[in-house]
């Protein structure tokens, strides 16, 4: 049998008539687990992260997994395993870290709502850094490291109104987004940061937004980010880390990101050339890593023909795979065993009773009732922003590494999904 490769999924190819994630059937797990079911592969991660690892051979840096992307804890456990730190939001997500044998001390904290409980908890447990994104945050986290006698390691997350060319709603760095620190106002504020004696001024932080495809908005930023760390060195606060954040996109529909190591490779030419070659750098790459890693499952239950659309009715739907309904984001479709015959177009949809629950639209597909669809690049922000709408439980998820098959969460059922409910 031959092997079809598809763009950007190196890790998932048809063997002959059938749709395969390394060594194992795709239509087996279906079958096995039932849908909608999520399937990501070990070999992808690891190669994602490998790519990375390379392009900073030779340099201090620090891989944060920015896990708000796929918050399994056996996906957590993987990038623990390698050597990762995490970049968390919230003390959910710490918690998880430390359920999946993550190092506190590996820990960014990010995050525009951080609570004062939630502040106490990351320096009881001695995080590594706190990514402060307002004035007033900074003087809450003061107050709470006083009152236990201790110094939060702070940096400030610095918006440097570089436009990242994404779509608005993971647009994170421009003047009229809700994230970090005015570029213009942040050296006072780090001067004010350094006077507080609960804090420990330790590294400077800008993340842009997600799945950016070109290297300019990283260049530009970096240009804004260098200097403003020479010139809040110039006024005697050292800076000991620099956090370039995330946000690297991926191959969705014909998307041509930067590989993590060619990326990487234009960046520290720039920190080369500037000087600041030889500084600790923190990163927090989420989608790059596991994006590509995951498929969705799904069953095929009704073909519906139309007068101005065909549908195709899954069994998947917006609260599995949220993308498409939030920001009109392409996945391609495929069957897991293709069918001779002629393709009908369709709009791919699920049964939530939402005119937004798409999956994708004008598909050209040849299935019936009965068969499997994959959902590719469903590895990240599908399954970590699923809900129950509709009382509907949550998808399976399987770890797939070589020919085995890890079931890694159950599937909700109905009882899940109300329990810690009450009657009167």
């Amino acid at each position: 049998m031959t092997a079809t490769n598809l763009p950007g999924q190196p890790h998932i190819a048809y063997q002959g008539n059938t749709l395969c994630m390394e060594g194992v059937a795709l239509p087996d797990v279906a079958a096995q687990f039932g849908t909608p079911v999520f399937a990501y592969s070990k070999a992808s991660m690891l190669s994602a992260l490998a790519a990375y690892q390379r392009g900073f051979a030779g340099r201090k840096v620090q891989i944060c997994y920015a896990m708000k992307a796929n918050a399994n804890l056996a996906v957590l456990q993987i990038f623990a395993k390698a050597g990762c730190g995490f970049d968390i939001v919230s003390a959910g997500e710490l918690a998880r870290v430390l359920a999946a044998g993550g190092q506190p001390e590996k820990i960014i904290f990010s995050g525009v709502g951080k609570t004062r409980a939630e502040m106490k908890q990351a320096l009881e447990l001695g995080i590594g850094c706190f990514n402060v994104e307002s004035e007033a945050e900074l003087e809450v986290l003061n107050d709470v490291a006083v009152s236990l006698q201790k110094k939060a390691p702070v940096s400030l997350r610095v918006n440097p109104n570089v436009d990242p060319k994404t779509h608005p709603y993971i647009s994170t760095g421009l003047k009229g987004n809700k994230f970090g620190v005015a570029h213009e106002r942040a050296l006072q504020i780090y001067q004010r940061a350094a006077a507080l004696p609960g804090l420990a001024v330790v590294g400077i932080d800008c993340h842009i937004g997600s799945q950016i495809t070109e290297a300019t908005p990283y260049l530009d930023a970096m240009d804004r980010v260098l200097d403003l760390v020479t010139d809040i060195e110039a006024a005697g606060i050292p800076i000991h880390h620099i956090d370039f954040g995330g946000g690297l996109g991926i191959n969705y529909n014909g998307d041509t990101p930067p590989a993590a190591d060619q990326l990487w490779q234009q960046l520290f030419a720039k920190l080369d050339a500037r000087g600041f070659g030889d500084r600790q750098f923190m990163i927090e790459p989420g989608r790059s890593l596991v994006g590509n890693a995951g498929v969705c499952l799904s069953e095929v239950v009704f073909m519906k023909p139309g007068e101005q659309k065909n549908f195709c009715i899954i069994d998947a739907a917006m609260n599995d795979l949220p993308r498409p309904a939030m920001y009109q984001a392409f996945h391609q479709i495929l069957p897991v065993t293709p069918r001779e015959g002629q393709s009908t177009v369709v709009d791919v949809v699920g049964p939530v009773c939402e005119s937004g629950d798409w999956i994708g639209r004008d598909r050209e597909l040849n299935v019936q009732a009965g068969d499997t669809l994959a959902v590719l690049s469903a590895g990240a922000y599908c399954m970590s922003m699923s809900s129950n709408y509709n009382t509907r439980g949550r998808a399976a998820e399987v770890l797939i590494d070589g020919t085995h098959v890890h079931l890694i969460r159950e599937r909700e059922t109905a009882a899940d999904t109300f329990k810690g409910e009450h009657l009167v």
